[in-house]
């Protein structure tokens, strides 16, 4: 069977400025240090009877690390949730309209994102808000909310104007 009969089989990346290898390595990083964190915590706890419950936290920001490259990586390459079934039913350009709306949708949310972010982590920082597990400033958590967020942003605008030069969709 070809991979044009396959639902399940993705299509190539699209071509970007800024590869998309950068977010797979990443997530591929945020994924395997919380495997580490996860085994260590299970064998230490397996071992001594004693929980690294500290490390929650570290685990905790990898995972909101992880969701929003994976937002990044999805939006970029047009895998981003969506419903299909209306969107199939229009002609081309009407699929490329609605995924523009979408698209737009997008840069709105993580533009309210980003901006919240930005000023919660600011609040963290200027009141000098420790993290509960570790003592640790919040705010190293927290910035990555924004600045994510920016990327998640900059790979919607990439896809817009792909979609607009008529080379994705």
């Amino acid at each position: 069977m070809t991979a044009e009969l396959d639902p399940g089989a993705l299509a190539p990346d699209p071509p970007t400025r800024v590869p998309l290898t950068l977010e797979k390595l990443l997530i591929a990083a945020a994924m395997a240090a919380m495997a580490l964190i996860t085994a260590a915590n299970v064998a230490i706890r397996y071992l001594s009877n004693v929980s690294l419950a500290f490390t929650e936290e570290y685990s905790v920001a990898l995972m909101v690390i992880l969701t929003l490259l994976g937002t990044s990586l999805a939006t970029a390459a047009g895998r981003h949730i969506r419903i299909g079934y209306f969107a199939e039913m229009l002609p081309p350009r009407g699929r490329r309209i609605a995924e523009g709306v979408a698209l737009a949708l997008v840069v709105l949310m993580f533009g309210i994102l980003a901006l919240w972010g930005a000023s919660l982590a600011w609040d963290e920082y200027r009141f000098e808000i420790m993290s509960a597990g570790l003592d640790l400033p919040q705010w190293w958590y927290t910035i990555w909310l924004p600045l994510l967020s920016l990327a998640v942003i900059g790979r919607a605008l990439g896809r817009m104007l792909r979609l607009a030069r008529g080379l994705d969709g």
